[in-house]
């Protein structure tokens, strides 16, 4: 992970991840990742609840990547490295029929948490 402005960073290695998908609208589907990582890539101290949200297509295509501490925007972004786990982990067949599902479908939310 990279703080905004800092010159050196970290690189988490995911261990683990819980979902939860949501229609946003005829557009977007939101994926909002809980994540768990390596006990040697510990998270900053400084994050509370730290989430990923991602926004997908309806057809399950990840489009844009936030780092979220306590639901709001925070001031860490992801390294290269750490997308594409994310992105893997979202192109998943699990994950891509999860998003399907909830676009194509009344029911909105599909919670993996």
């Amino acid at each position: 992970m990279i703080r905004y402005g800092d010159e050196s960073w970290t690189e988490l290695k995911f261990m683990k991840f819980l979902y939860q998908v949501e229609r946003r609208d005829s557009q977007w589907v939101d994926v909002t990742l809980r994540v768990e990582v390596s006990d040697q890539t510990p998270l900053p101290d400084d994050l509370i609840d730290f989430t990923v949200m991602v926004i997908c297509t309806h057809q399950g295509d990840p489009i844009q990547l936030v780092t979220l501490d306590e639901g709001c925007d925070c001031e860490y972004q992801l390294t290269a490295g750490e997308k594409e786990q994310i992105v893997t982990f979202i192109e998943s067949n699990e994950v891509r029929n999860a998003i399907l599902k909830a676009a194509s479908s009344d029911n909105k939310n599909i919670r993996r948490f």
